[in-house]
């Protein structure tokens, strides 16, 4: 089993829920306190043994990658002018920079969160890889999300779906839920994956949300689903994982213990 040492982050879109904030800034942009919410999704990924991070990114999205970069000459060496006070936030920006091996892809291809997919086949090749949002998350301790569904995938060997329990009827409007048998509390061997099911047709309380552990196999199935779009769909990676499950691929759902999803 290969271990699993790099992510992939989308962060092409628009942000339109947030305009007019999002004109001139990403919404991976967005600050929680002191730091952009992408950092937080960084931190945790590096905190759980990842080293390659892909962020697949359009036109607008230059922020993001600068957050990332080396500081500038001209930013150094005006922190070093402040002495000893503003020497912590110079070792922070460096910090930030040498978290992880940071790639960056520009977007193209057909709309829908397959896309970005289809675009970082060849940067990951034949390893599993760690696919999550860039604009919310799961907290969760003493161990993170990526920690605990990289223990899941260490012991099943297939993809792994983050999941929440839902909490209220208005949740099974808004996710997309996982069926099957469940394996033991909290853990579901898929049979079905559905969109917005509503509560009355859901297939079990457990939803799909925030980062997956797919293996490489998907691209493959990927490739299926784009053959089978009809004009104007969108390229979703559900149309992927729904082939996978009707070749009878193990993947599983895992809710997050002990964590509170942030959207």
């Amino acid at each position: 089993m290969k271990k699993i040492r790099k992510a992939v982050i989308p962060a092409a879109g628009f942000g339109t829920r947030f305009l007019p904030q999002t004109k001139a800034m990403p919404k991976e942009m967005l600050p929680i306190v002191d730091k952009p919410i992408i950092q937080y999704i960084v931190e945790e990924l590096v905190n759980a043994g990842i080293e390659d991070i892909v962020m697949v990114t359009g036109y607008h999205k230059r922020t993001i990658e600068d957050h990332f970069d080396r500081p500038s000459m001209e930013l150094i060496e005006n922190l070093r002018m402040g002495g000893e006070k503003k020497l912590p936030y110079l070792q922070e920006i460096e910090r930030i920079a040498d978290m992880a091996n940071f790639v960056y892809v520009r977007q193209k291809g057909p709309y829908g969160n397959g896309t970005p997919l289809m675009n970082v086949r060849k940067i990951i090749g034949d390893e599993p890889f760690i696919y999550t949002w860039s604009d919310d998350f799961i907290k969760a301790q003493p161990k993170s999300r990526f920690q605990q569904m990289i223990e899941i995938y260490e012991e099943f060997g297939c993809s792994v779906l983050a999941s929440v329990r839902a909490k209220s009827a208005h949740d099974y409007d808004r996710y997309g839920f996982a069926g099957g048998k469940e394996i033991r509390d909290g853990l579901i061997d898929v049979a079905t994956l559905i969109e917005k099911p509503g509560k009355s047709n859901a297939p079990s309380d457990l939803a799909t949300v925030s980062g997956f552990i797919f293996t490489p196999e998907i691209f493959d199935y990927l490739d299926q689903a784009l053959e089978n779009l009809e004009e104007g769909e969108e390229l979703y990676y559900n149309n992927a994982l729904k082939l996978m499950l009707n070749d009878r691929k193990k993947i599983v759902a895992y809710a997050i213990q002990h964590g509170k999803f942030y959207d």
